[in-house]
This record gives C-alpha cells, sequence and structure tokens, in this order.
C-alpha cells in the first residue's frame, strides 16, 4: 500500500459518461471550481473531458483533468494515490468496475458508486474486503437511486421508531408510490448484463434470490423473507403492487446495512419493495403487465439470439432522459414498519428530479463529499452501504443539498 497524496478531495472517473456529465455539472454548480472543495474529473479521452470543462462555466477551465482507463492497472493506481475519494461512474461495473476497485483497496483510497448489480457487488466484497479491512479503504457501493432512498429510508423509520416505540420495526415494507423518469442506455445494459450471467450460470440465479446474498456469511435470519413475484394486493395502502425492479438490490443493501450494524434492526428483520399500480380493475391490470414486461425483458435479454432485438430497442450506453425531463421528474416512496409488538409506523421519502439521474448525480455528489469530508478516520476499512457508512451525516446533505425529504406520516 502507498500513501495517498490527497491533491484532492475526490475525483469524478468517467466523468464524460451520461450520469458523469450530470455529476460533474451539479459540482461546478453547487461547489465550484478551486474553492473548498478540491475536485477533479477523470477519463480515458483527454479530448472527451475537455470538451466537458467548456460545458461547466467559465470558472471550470481550472478544473484538472486526469487520464486513465478502466483496464489500466497503473493509472488507476496514479489517480487513486492523488484523492481521499474516487466515484465512479463507469459500467456496467461487472464488466468494467474491478480494476478500480483493486487499485482503491491496494491504496487505502475511499470509493463509491452508483451500481446496481449485486452479483458483481458479491464477488468484490469476496476478493477485496480483506484487503480493504487492512489498508483502510473503505468501499461504497450503490450510492445513486439504488439504494440511498431505500437503504437511508429504513435508516431514517428505524431512527424514528427507536425514539417512538424505544424499538426498531422489525418488519419494514417499501412501497413506490409515484417514480416519474427515464431509463439511460447505462442502466439498460447493466441489466442486459445481468441477464446474461444468469442465463450462463444458473447458480447464479440461486445466488441472486438469497436476500443475504451480499451480507457477512454469519448475518443470517430465520425468519420468512417476503419477496414480491407477481401481481398482489397491499390492505396496508389499498392499492395494487407489482416487483419493483431495483427491489433485488436494494433489499440485499438493508439487509447489508443492518448486518454492518450489527443487527441494529433485529436478528429477524424482514424487509421487501414493491411498486404501487393504483386501485380497483385499473391498478390490478397494470400490475399484472409490469410482471409480464419484466418477465419478458429478462427472459429475451438471457437468450442470445432475442438479446439483440432488446439491445437494438432499448436506449444505448451514454443515451438517457433530456435534461429538461431529469427537472420534471420527481419520486415518492412510502415505508411502513412494525415492531414486534404491532406498533407501526408510517414513513415517506421524496426526491425533487427524475430518479436515475437527476437525483442520482445530486445523490452521489453528496456521498462522494460525505466520505471525503465529515467521514472521519473512526469508520474502518470495508465494504460498507450508505446508511452503515455515513448514516446522519448523509442524512443532513442529502436534505440540505439533494432536494430529498424524510418525513413520519403516521404512527399508531
Amino acid at each position: 500500500m502507498t500513501t495517498p497524496q490527497n491533491n484532492y478531495d475526490l475525483i469524478v472517473f468517467g466523468a464524460t459518461s451520461f450520469v458523469g456529465q450530470i455529476l460533474t455539472s451539479y459540482l461546478a454548480k453547487n461547489y465550484g471550481v478551486g474553492g473548498d472543495v478540491k475536485w477533479a474529473i477523470a477519463g480515458r479521452s483527454e479530448s472527451k473531458l475537455n470538451d466537458l470543462k467548456s460545458t461547466l462555466g467559465a470558472d471550470s477551465m481550472n478544473l484538472p483533468v486526469l487520464i486513465a482507463d478502466a483496464s489500466d492497472e497503473a493509472a488507476l493506481i496514479a489517480m487513486c494515490e492523488q484523492t481521499k475519494v474516487v466515484i465512479s461512474t463507469v459500467g456496467p461495473y461487472a464488466l468494467f468496475g474491478e480494476p478500480l476497485i483493486k487499485a482503491c483497496v491496494s491504496t487505502g483510497t475511499d470509493y463509491c458508486d452508483l451500481t446496481g448489480e449485486v452479483q458483481w457487488i458479491s464477488r468484490m466484497i469476496k476478493r477485496y474486503e480483506e484487503q480493504a479491512k487492512e489498508s483502510g479503504a473503505r468501499i461504497v457501493h450503490c450510492c445513486g437511486f439504488d439504494s440511498i432512498p431505500s437503504d437511508m429510508g429504513v435508516w431514517f423509520l428505524q431512527q424514528q421508531a427507536e425514539e417512538t416505540f424505544g424499538q426498531p420495526c422489525q418488519d419494514v415494507r417499501m412501497r413506490v408510490k409515484v417514480a416519474k423518469g427515464g431509463l439511460s442506455g447505462g442502466t439498460v445494459a447493466s441489466m442486459i448484463n445481468i441477464a446474461k450471467e444468469v442465463g450462463a450460470d444458473p447458480q447464479l440465479r440461486k445466488e441472486l434470490a438469497n436476500p443475504f446474498s451480499i451480507c457477512p456469511p454469519e448475518h443470517r435470519s430465520k425468519a420468512r423473507q417476503p419477496s414480491l413475484k407477481s401481481a398482489e394486493y397491499d390492505k396496508d395502502f389499498g392499492v395494487w403492487l407489482a416487483p419493483f425492479v431495483m427491489g433485488a438490490i436494494n433489499t440485499r443493501v438493508v439487509h447489508r446495512s443492518n448486518a454492518m450494524q450489527g443487527a441494529r434492526y433485529g436478528k429477524e428483520f424482514t424487509y421487501d419493495e414493491a411498486i404501487m399500480t393504483g386501485k380497483g380493475t385499473k391498478g390490478r391490470l397494470t400490475a399484472y403487465g409490469i410482471v409480464a414486461a419484466l418477465g419478458a425483458f429478462f427472459t429475451a435479454s438471457a437468450i442470445k439470439p432475442t438479446r439483440w432485438v432488446v439491445e437494438k430497442l432499448v436506449p444505448q450506453p451514454g443515451e438517457g432522459p433530456t435534461p429538461e425531463a431529469q427537472e420534471a421528474g420527481f419520486y415518492d416512496i412510502r415505508f411502513i414498519g412494525r415492531t414486534q409488538d404491532g406498533k407501526t409506523m408510517i414513513t415517506k421519502v421524496t426526491g425533487d428530479r427524475d430518479p436515475g439521474y437527476g437525483s442520482t448525480g445530486k445523490m452521489l455528489g453528496e456521498a462522494g463529499l460525505c466520505l471525503a469530508l465529515d467521514v472521519k478516520d473512526e469508520l474502518p476499512g470495508g465494504f460498507w452501504t450508505p446508511s452503515s457508512a455515513m448514516n446522519g451525516k448523509l442524512h443532513e446533505r442529502l436534505t440540505s443539498n439533494a432536494g430529498l425529504t424524510f418525513e413520519v406520516l403516521e404512527t399508531r
């Protein structure tokens, strides 16, 4: 391990990607260049990075540029040695992400990203967690829409439950009331790659079905974990439900957060996620339509003869919602938690931009800054989650700067 020079608080790696551009624009607008926050952009194309700088305002011409390819180990190590934190937007992470993780753990550099690829996270933990503990590198995956609203939403609900009831909620259900936004090509590429890996490795399907797949081996629950597979009626909210595509990663992150906090939510804690589709016949038909669409997408993506058709029809890497669409987007998600003795709390989390891009860019930036500036040396190296690594410090940044709200709606 080398000692980082810490010329920068953070470096945005993959700055010219779709989310990278949103993130750098957010940092330039809210933190400036050459001010109290010292940051730089990095990627493999100097010309594209310079083009990006030209869009960020007059002061941005002083923004440092570092050249590093995702597969160039020496360049990645040199980059890591200059900063406290690297924020990576280079996905699919299962295809391009491992060399940077290796460079960060070898240099003791903190890291965060926006991956939702649970199979890749599992591999990285198995391969590099012990080395990260030795070097002091704090690795925090899933710092975008998957999984900050879910992870920090559960953290907030449990904080409130402990204050109100004197105990955490043993069972928590997250329901997406509304999420208005578009998909980018990078997200779709990651989803297709997961389906491709599952199609090639049947054992991976079993691993992905395990809600504790990224938890330490000793952290398990005897309680049956709920998992919505089809349309279902929710009596608590009086609406129909469909599976939430991000639930496969969010539930794993929440369970790891519980584990990393010493089973703070309880050893038999249960959690699941779904999307509300509405009331009555319309809500029911919408729910079944989502189930059919998700099944068709993942089935077609897993099979080589039909995968190319899917790839032609979906957004390509680098494509995504317009700035106007990002501005018009928003989300509202609800949590209902119950304690062991039956007390109930309902909370909500909202975001003021489209979830996957406008809001994700802000959340990712604040997570990186929180890791660089607010989380001190008392947090040891290892693979953490947003809530277990940054807890109240991140909550404050999200509500003050990133357009998120956390609110208790009801207790009974």
